[in-house]
């Protein structure tokens, strides 16, 4: 998105620095008359303040302080600063999977592809994804899982220098054939493979989902299927592979179903 637009020409602030942030078409001029500082706002702001603003708006659904801080930026020639920051915060701050983010992703693509990010359109369109952001569920919970896992991935590191057990592990533990996580070793891994573990396997344990298990229709299919099979499947086979995976015991599998 934002990587693949021109560069920013260069221009200067009232110091005489070189700025190459503010999109060149914007005002030169704050609200009050005054030269604009480099990386100052239309409203003689920061734009790294209004920025950090709109972030934690978002992060605590404050809408209001959200569509200003979007409009402030997209208004003072900073569009592009906006839309970087809401494209992170789809990864950074809002729930895994919520549709924002191609709601996000509309807004910015009608703002820099059909209309001029700084005019009447473009700021709406800023405000509209800017409020869309406010109001989807809000976590942090993808960027603690990366801090969370770098930190267990150092200390196994430096338990393994030391040659004792880490205190702390991965959740897979160790991944081993015939361990807690035995189903994902089926013919499509060089593990089963070894094993010779072939369609019958991969039908009665590795294919099998959960919650809810498969739909009526597909479960219908699939027992079908697997009665018409060259594998003569037997009932309590086609039973057990047609059965949810259960949330209080996602990895157990019985040890035969003969």
């Amino acid at each position: 998105m934002g990587e693949d637009r021109e560069p920013r020409q260069a221009t200067f602030g009232n110091n005489g620095e070189l700025e190459t942030d503010r999109d060149p078409e914007a005002s030169t001029e704050t609200d009050f008359g005054e030269p604009k500082a480099a990386n100052e706002t239309d409203g003689g702001y920061n734009r790294y303040a209004v920025s950090s603003l709109l972030q934690k708006a978002v992060r605590r659904s404050d809408e209001e302080l959200a569509a200003w801080a979007a409009w402030e930026l997209a208004r003072s020639g900073y569009a592009w600063n906006l839309w970087d920051r809401l494209n992170l915060y789809v990864v950074e701050d809002l729930q895994a999977g919520d549709r924002i983010a191609l709601t996000i992703e509309r807004y910015e693509k009608l703002a820099t592809e059909r209309w001029d990010e700084a005019g009447w359109k473009g700021r709406l369109c800023a405000i509209h994804a800017a409020l869309a952001a406010a109001r989807a569920p809000s976590t942090r919970e993808a960027a603690n899982a990366d801090e969370y896992f770098r930190k267990v991935a150092a200390v196994r590191a430096n338990a393994y220098e030391q040659g004792e057990e880490p205190a702390v592990d991965f959740p897979a533990g160790n991944l081993e054939p015939g361990g807690t996580y035995d189903a994902i070793f089926d013919g499509h891994t060089g593990e089963g493979a070894r094993l010779e573990r072939g369609k019958r396997f991969f039908k009665t344990r590795g294919a099998r989902v959960g919650p809810e298990g498969e739909a009526d229709l597909s479960a219908r299919w699939q027992r079908l299927s697997m009665v018409l099979d060259e594998i003569e499947f037997s009932e309590k086979e086609i039973t057990h592979a047609l059965e949810a995976v259960e949330p209080e015991s996602l990895w157990d599998e019985p040890d035969s179903l003969e």
